[in-house]
Order: C-alpha cells, then sequence, then structure tokens
C-alpha cells in the first residue's frame, strides 16, 4: 500500500466542482482533463468569493492526502468474481459512507457459515506461507474524501507516474528485506510448539490430581477430570499470523471443567503448576499481583536463576515471602490480542463471598442469571476518585452491565438500567469520605438520600463521578483558606454555572446531554486558575523543567492585580512533586533556608536534586566511561551544596547553584556527556533490574502462561481471520510493526505505543480509510446466530466475560472468498490523516471512528500503584479501542513526549517517501534509531536553568 501524496492547500469554494468531478470519473471510468478543471470555480459569475480562514492546528491534523497510483501489470478482471448486486452495494458504501453498518448479507457466503470450522486448531501457532504483496492497477484517483468535521476542501497536485514507481520501488524493496530477515522461521516454530506440548502435558497432569483430591488428605478419584479437556492454547502473534523471529510465546490456560476457574481468585492452580514447572527443571515465576496470574517460564533456566526461583518458591511455602515481585504490576504482555496487567487497587472490593454483610455490599441480579450476586464497592482510604470510579466500572462490567452513551441509549433494557443505577448508587455509598458522600447523596440531581431499592434513577456511571469529582473540587477550594487572595470575579460565573447542574431534579435529567454539559462546566471548573493550583501536581513521566513551567503559566493567568503569596504558591508546588524522597528534601530545604521560599528557587533546587538522583543511578549502572566518573561524582556534591543568591535587579533576587571555579574545566566534561535522563534507568516506564528476571537470550524457549486469556484468544482469532481476508494485510502489518520497532516507538514502558496498537492502526486504515476498503469490517458482518446455542458455544462465539464477541469467523470462508477476490475491490492506494485530539479507533464500528467525548476519555485518570499512594496517570491522549474490551484503550501508555516522537516519526517518513519520488533516497527509511546520535540540548538547556542567572 502506498502513501498519499497530495499536496494541501487552502482553496474556495470551487473545489466541489472537482472533486464531483472526480468521482464521476472513479464510477463511470471515463477520461478527463483533471487539470483542466482545477481552477474552475463553480460560483456564478458576479458571486462574491467567501473568504477563508486559515485552519487551525486541529484542523490542520485533519486534512487528508491522496495518491494516483501508477497503473499496474496483472490487473484482476474489473468485472471478476463480483455479483453486480454486490458491486453496487459496495459503492453506495464507501462513495457515502452511509452511518449504516454493513450487513452479513453484503458479501457470499453459505447457509451454514454462521460460526465455520477454523482452518487449524486454535491450541497451536499458526503460520501462513510468505505471499508478495498483490499486483493491482489503480483506477483514476477518485478526489478528496471529505471528512465530517471539516467544513473546508484542498487544492490537489498531480502525481506524475515516475514518482509513485519511484515511491513504490522503494516500499517494495524495504517491504520483501522485512519479510525476508524478520519472518519467524517455520523451525523456530517447530520448536516453540514441541515446548508447548511438553508444558500442556505437565499441565494436564496438575489439574487432573488436583481435581481428583490427590494433594489432600482424602483424595477422590471419581472427581478426576479428563486430562485432554485441559488445553494450553496459543494466543498473540505466533497464532494471529503476525509473527516476526523471536516473537513471544504466548499462552492461555483453558480448564472448563474444573470446579475452581485457574484464574478465580485464591485458586491453588497457578502454584501448583509452578512448583510442578520447577520440579521438572524449567525455569518457572508466578506474577501474582497483576490482575490475573501469569506464569513466566524459560526451557533452560541458567544455574543462578534456577537456585533463585527455588528459594523465592520456598520462601512462599514458608510464608516468609510477601510476593513483592519487582514490576509484577506492572506487567502487560506486548503482544497482539495480550490481555494488560493490572493491579488490584481496592484491595476490600470486588465480587463479595456469599453470605457476608459488611460496608459497601449490593446484590445486583446479573444478565443470564437467575440469582442474586453480591458486590462489594468500597473506595480505599488512600485511593484516589480515578482508581474508585475505574473500580466501578469493573463491577458494572462483571455485572454484566455497560454504562449509557450517545451510541448505546436507544438500546438499553430495564435490565441494564437496573445494573446501573444499583452501581452509581453504590459508587456513593462508597465512598471513603463520609462528608463529601453526604454532601452528593443530598444534592436534587442525584438525591441518592431518598434513594429507593439501593439505586438511582437513569443517572449514568460517567455523570455520576463527574459531579463527585467537581464537588470534590469545590468544596477543597472554598476551604482553602490560603487561596481566597488568588480568586477573580470571573471565577463565580463558573462556579454557578456548576452549582445550577447539580441542582437540577432528576426528572429533568437526560443522561447523555447531561453528561456534556456537566463534562464542560467540570472542564470550566478545573480551567479557574487558583483550582488549577490547588490541584497542581507533577506527572509521573513529567520533568521538573516541565513541572516548573506548567506552575509558571498558572501563576501568571492568576494575574497582576493581586500578587500571590509566594509561600502559597512554593508550598503547592512541594506537595505536589511525583517522587516522595525528593518532596521530603525540598521541605526540609525551605525549613533550613526560609528565605529562598520563592518559585525560582525551589525550582532550581528541585531540577538540581533530580538532576543528581539521575546521575547516580546512571554511575550506579555503569553506563558512563570510568574516566569520567571522578568528575561526574565531584559535580553530584556540587548539586546538592546550598544554592547561591544572586541579584538580577534590586528588590529581584535569582538563587542558583554555583560552580566553583577549580572545577570549570570538568564542567565542560559534563556538558559533553549523555543525558542522563534518556538513559534506561531513569526512565519513568523503566522497571528496575530484578534478579529473578529472565535473560533475554540463551535460555531456549521462553513463554508466559495467562490464567484468563478468554478475551486474548478471540481477539487473536479476529485478528488472524483479517490476516485472511487480502494478501497485502500480513506483509503490510509486519513491515509497520518493524519499522516502530527500529524507530523507537513500540514500547509502553517508554510512553509509545505497542506493537498490537500499530496493528489495529494498520487494520483501521484497511477497514476503514482506504477506499473501496481492503478488509471488510468483519465484527459489523457477524452473521445472526442459531436460537439453540448451548452456554460454551455462547461462550466461545457470542458473549465472553461480558463482551460482545461476535464477529465473522469462518476462516475457511474468507480464504475461499479472498483467493476468488470477492471480499474487495480496492485497486489504489489511499491515504488520510487522524485526529488523534479528539477520535478514537474504534476497529468494531461502521466508519472506524469514535469521538473521545462519546467514550469518556477526555481526561487523564489515576489508578494506585501497587497499594502506595503513588499514582500513576492513565491517559487519554491517543485512544485506540480494544475490538472487544471496549473500556480499554489500548494506546493508554502513550504520553505526550510519546504522541511527539510518533508523530516525529511518520513525518519523517513521509518526507523520505516524498523524497523517494525525486529520485533521493539518501535517507535509510528503516535506520535503527539507536544508531543516531542527539546532541544532548536539553541537558545544555537544564544546566543553564541550574547554573545561570537568568531573567524569568
Amino acid at each position: 500500500m502506498l502513501p498519499n501524496q497530495r499536496e494541501r492547500g487552502v482553496e474556495g469554494d470551487g473545489v466541489s466542482g472537482l472533486e464531483g468531478h472526480l468521482r464521476n470519473m472513479i464510477l463511470t471510468n471515463a477520461n478527463a482533463n483533471v487539470n483542466a478543471n482545477a481552477n474552475q470555480s463553480t460560483n456564478p459569475a458576479g458571486t462574491p468569493s467567501t473568504s477563508r480562514r486559515r485552519p487551525n492546528q486541529a484542523q490542520r491534523r485533519q486534512m487528508q492526502f491522496t495518491v494516483s497510483p501508477e497503473p499496474r501489470q496483472q490487473l484482476p478482471a474489473r468485472n471478476a468474481q463480483w455479483p453486480p448486486q454486490q458491486h453496487q452495494q459496495h459503492q453506495q458504501q464507501h462513495q457515502s459512507r452511509s452511518t449504516s453498518g454493513p450487513r452479513s448479507s453484503d458479501f457470499p457466503r453459505s447457509r451454514n457459515s454462521w460460526n465455520g470450522p477454523s482452518q487449524a486448531s486454535a491450541n497451536r501457532p499458526q503460520y501462513q506461507n510468505p505471499s508478495t504483496m498483490r499486483q493491482y492497477n489503480a483506477a483514476p484517483s477518485r478526489g478528496a474524501h471529505h471528512q465530517s468535521s471539516g467544513s473546508f476542501h484542498y487544492q490537489h497536485r498531480s502525481i506524475r507516474p515516475e514518482e509513485i514507481a519511484s515511491q513504490a520501488r522503494l516500499l517494495d524493496m524495504l517491504c520483501h528485506q522485512v519479510l525476508s530477515y524478520s519472518e519467524i522461521d517455520r523451525s523456530e516454530i517447530a520448536e516453540k510448539e514441541a515446548f508447548r506440548q511438553r508444558i500442556e502435558h505437565i499441565c494436564r497432569e496438575v489439574i487432573s490430581q488436583f481435581e481428583a483430591g490427590q494433594f489432600e488428605e482424602q483424595p477422590d478419584v471419581n472427581n478426576r477430570i479428563p486430562p485432554f479437556s485441559v488445553e494450553l492454547k496459543c494466543f498473540g502473534s505466533l497464532s494471529s499470523g503476525f509473527a516476526t523471529k523471536a516473537s513471544d510465546l504466548d499462552l492461555g490456560l483453558v480448564s472448563p471443567l474444573s470446579k475452581i476457574p485457574p484464574d478465580a481468585p485464591g485458586s491453588p492452580i497457578p502454584r501448583l503448576i509452578e512448583k510442578a514447572f520447577l520440579q521438572a527443571g524449567l525455569g518457572a515465576r508466578l506474577l501474582s499481583r497483576t490482575r490475573v496470574p501469569i506464569i513466566k517460564i524459560c526451557e533452560l533456566p541458567p544455574e543462578d536463576l534456577f537456585k533463585g526461583l527455588l528459594e523465592a518458591r520456598e520462601k512462599w511455602e514458608r510464608g516468609l515471602d510477601k510476593e513483592t515481585q519487582s514490576g509484577a504490576a506492572e506487567i502487560e504482555p506486548d503482544n497482539d490480542g495480550s490481555i494488560r496487567g493490572e493491579d488490584e487497587d481496592h484491595e476490600q472490593s470486588g465480587v463479595a463471598e456469599a453470605g457476608s454483610d459488611s460496608v459497601g455490599e449490593f446484590e445486583i441480579l446479573c444478565k443470564d442469571s437467575t440469582e442474586p450476586q453480591r458486590f462489594r464497592l468500597q473506595q480505599g482510604p488512600k485511593n484516589s476518585l480515578d482508581s474508585y470510579y475505574g473500580l466501578a466500572k469493573r463491577i458494572l462490567r462483571r455485572a454484566g452491565g455497560y454504562d449509557i452513551t450517545a451510541s448505546n441509549c436507544k438500546d438499553f433494557t430495564a435490565a441494564d438500567w437496573d445494573i446501573l443505577n444499583r452501581v452509581c448508587y453504590a459508587f456513593i455509598q462508597g465512598l471513603a469520605d463520609d462528608s463529601l458522600r453526604d454532601h452528593v447523596s443530598r444534592l436534587p440531581s442525584i438525591a441518592a438520600a431518598n434513594a429507593r431499592s439501593n439505586s438511582l434513577d437513569h443517572r449514568s456511571l460517567f455523570g455520576v463521578f463527574m459531579q463527585v469529582e467537581g464537588e470534590n473540587i469545590l468544596r477543597q477550594w472554598k476551604s482553602w483558606h490560603e487561596g481566597l487572595p488568588l480568586r477573580q470575579p470571573e471565577d463565580d460565573k463558573v462556579i454557578r454555572q456548576w452549582e445550577s447542574l447539580q441542582f437540577r431534579s432528576l426528572l429533568d435529567i437526560e443522561p447523555v446531554t447531561y453528561n456534556r454539559e456537566l463534562q464542560l462546566a467540570l472542564e470550566k471548573l478545573k480551567k479557574i486558575p487558583s483550582v488549577q493550583l490547588l490541584l497542581f501536581e507533577q506527572d509521573q513521566q513529567e520533568t521538573p523543567s516541565q513541572y516548573y513551567t506548567r506552575i509558571r503559566s498558572i501563576v501568571n493567568s492568576l494575574g497582576s492585580s493581586a500578587p500571590a503569596p509566594q509561600s502559597t504558591i512554593t508550598s503547592r508546588y512541594v506537595a505536589g512533586v511525583f517522587h516522595e524522597e525528593i518532596r521530603d528534601q525540598l521541605s526540609g530545604y525551605l525549613e533550613q533556608f526560609p528565605e529562598q521560599a520563592t518559585i525560582q528557587a525551589v525550582g532550581c533546587r528541585h531540577k538540581s536534586i533530580h538532576l543528581a538522583n539521575e546521575f547516580e543511578r546512571a554511575i550506579e549502572n555503569k553506563l558512563y566511561d570510568a574516566a569520567v566518573v571522578p568528575a561526574i561524582k565531584r559535580y553530584i556534591e556540587i548539586l546538592r551544596q546550598p544554592l547561591e543568591k544572586r541579584m538580577m535587579a534590586p528588590g529581584k533576587p535569582y538563587y542558583v547553584v554555583s560552580i566553583p571555579a577549580e572545577f570549570s574545566s570538568d564542567f565542560g566534561k559534563i556538558k559533553a556527556l549523555t543525558d542522563p535522563h534518556t538513559m534506561a534507568p531513569n526512565q519513568s516506564g523503566q522497571r528496575q533490574r530484578d534478579p529473578l528476571e529472565f535473560p533475554k537470550s540463551d535460555v531456549g524457549v521462553q513463554c508466559d502462561i495467562n490464567f484468563s486469556a478468554h478475551l486474548a484468544l478471540q481477539n487473536t482469532l479476529l485478528l488472524r481471520c483479517y490476516s485472511h481476508t487480502d494478501p497485502r494485510v500480513r506483509p503490510m502489518i509486519l513491515f509497520v510493526k518493524h519499522w516502530a520497532k527500529m524507530r523507537g516507538i513500540n514500547s509502553g514502558y517508554r510512553g509509545t505505543l505497542s506493537s498490537y496498537g500499530y496493528v489495529l492502526m494498520v487494520l483501521h486504515y484497511l477497514v476503514n480509510v482506504a477506499q473501496p476498503f481492503v478488509c471488510p469490517n468483519l465484527q459489523q458482518l457477524a452473521p445472526a446466530p442459531p436460537n439453540n446455542l448451548t452456554p460454551a458455544e455462547i461462550q466461545s462465539t457470542i458473549s465472553c466475560r461480558g463482551y460482545n464477541i461476535q464477529f465473522w469467523r469462518n476462516e475457511e470462508e474468507i480464504i475461499r472468498l479472498a483467493s476468488q477476490n470477492q471480499l474487495n475491490r480496492n485497486t489504489e492506494s489511499v491515504g488520510r490523516g487522524f485526529d488523534w485530539g479528539r477520535n478514537v479507533i474504534s476497529l468494531r464500528t461502521h466508519g472506524g471512528i469514535l469521538t473521545k467525548q462519546e467514550k469518556g476519555w477526555t481526561g487523564a485518570k489515576t489508578a494506585t500503584k501497587n497499594g502506595e499512594v503513588k499514582e500513576i496517570r492513565l491517559r487519554y491522549l491517543f485512544a485506540i479501542e480494544d475490538p472487544f474490551e471496549i473500556d480499554h484503550n489500548v494506546a493508554r501508555t502513550v504520553t505526550h513526549n510519546g504522541i511527539v516522537s510518533i508523530r516525529n516519526e511518520f513525518r519523517r517518513a513521509w518526507r523520505i517517501l516524498r523524497a523517494a519520488g525525486n529520485g533521493d533516497t539518501q535517507e535509510n527509511l528503516l535506520q535503527d534509531v539507536e544508531d543516531e546520535k542527539e546532541a544532548p540540548v536539553a541537558l545544555l538547556q537544564l544546566l543553564a536553568d541550574i547554573h545561570e542567572a537568568t531573567p524569568v
């Protein structure tokens, strides 16, 4: 697939005529002179032209670009294997982009193709033969595609065929190289499969013996389950068809006949399996603090590692190990379709035991159940509202419910409302702050104090959360006496608008509309400068320089009519520092030097302490040459010395860290060093080196066993079916994954996007952007299920863990139709921009785009980390919806720096492709980013901030 090469320029209304003409060219296969019409205006004679402003940044992101691909040889017949009725439906769908989704009848299929046979067993790694990208001809370009949110048009630039040919040759060559040396070998697949069978046999023996009670004093042989009912099923890239060399082997343990499911809380099965693996001489380690247990396994553990694993197991058996595994709560397998790891941030919450009676418990009649189930929803004293809201959403999901949004409000049933209303009521009753709970309960718009049947009437969980958050902010703001001098007259209008919404009667509330009003009012509330200062906190991945810049911006927004007290600002700055150790050091420093309680001095001290810590970690990990280590250690001592006062002007002191004269020559060496902040030990997402961490090589086959991989298995099958729809899918995905890896933008730990996220982006492009589509939307084409399904068939094809998993899953039929060119009519490439600031990529929906507002993904959420006060900001900066787990943002790991890196790399790729069109191939598209050395600009600026007196 070639990128689009249309130059974008603002033009008047005349482009719409060209647009229509180009569309007619496509439909009629007629030849026309595009350039002759490019300058014709559709305005009647004498009509003044409409002036247009330059589009803003958001609008410029929405600009799209189109390519007229060169004609190719060996064009498949235009009418080959395409029924006339289907062809007409196809054109109508992708020309008008109607809102109605495609129906399963839009594609030919046999009568008995509801579920269909799988081509290969799902419990084995799947392999597809390498296939070259399809050679295809292209009709003339259809022109610009109008994006619904844009109200302006763009001018086209004619692309010479030789430009397209040069770009095509470059991409074809690179794609061939990627497939030849990065595609997984059959021998590697066979090796992994043999290891899977070996450990599957061990799992079968352990679970079969456990179910028969052989680990108890009185075994019951009659309860022994068939060993073959226990399976280790492969999921992720090895099974989806998108595997590269050294791809991870991810396995899901399935034991449907077990009395206690392996993933149930307190199940002994994971520990029993871990012990059996160790007894078999394998390296095995159970990570139990993830949301679901995961066992990491290696085939040939080194002696020291194996000894450590045995000692760790022995400590656990003696009760000495508190399961404080380093990094365990951060585990997120980075494989296509894998389940993300998540720590339990409210230990008292979840599914309540039968017969228990405690605060925060409530009953829900779940879907597909005749007996009510008890749940416990209680906010911990150290947990934030954001993480508490996240827990409420998970309980809502477990109960078979979901929150109401604009996209599903018409389908809400009485049962849906009953589940949602009860969770909303429990959310309020479970608040840790008693005074906040009582205050919110009395609001007319909630009226939880007088609620009957332990439920609220037709409210949204997201709306209730926003009300609780807003009221909590407002109560803190009103009781913040130090902030009284910072209030501004215009703040009252915002407060009145917020309060008027809270006092609205329940009878006057329509949840979806009310949510929009609440969201707008809450954002205005958070933008009050004094509120921003009250809530001011450092993000986990925010540097001291960025943190300092933010508070300077807030101070400037406070205005100069009433200068803000320095003590108030510095106290909020110190209280919001993320790292507790640095926060304590700053507090102690201000107690020792109270005259330095200025925002500039505190910011300088914060930067110097943080830089000293980063240099220390770099030295501990031996990341610098031994020759410069003495100079670095001396510099660390200088950074920890008290600040010195300089006078910028009379009455304007400025505090810096002074460099002694004898150190001036060594300070030059410091300036030439690699920035310690960019080194691995100082990266926010980098976990500390774990002594029990498996080596990356020389340990044989490695794999992870997931005890709750039901959705991951479904996700993998969906991706595999997409790989069958067109021979271009697999090469394109492998190419993009390899490109992202080479350019260093494929790691959630580093604030960018996982490889699974790139897979979904490519599929979104092939399904929803390219016109005609390359891949049909398999979830939209899910056939109607029969009425006589068994519970097991429903669980495996209709609904899994409360999520809709229906899609067209008949692999044999998809392969057959694809081989006959009956699944698409795409013979060209089209590119279009994605408004990442406002939209969500949603592969399951028709059109592939939802708004962040519609999803409720509009602000950062907070989740408690490892049960401690420290928190991790979960962002919606970039949003990609999981195809099944629709409340999971696959791109939640992307930070501001990460999105900047991703955008820069896409721009670099586009620059290289444009240059290739002109015969310039000086830059390597797949150049390893680790080989590129960048100047330490950020470090030099930081050193200037710490040591030089510059005006603020």
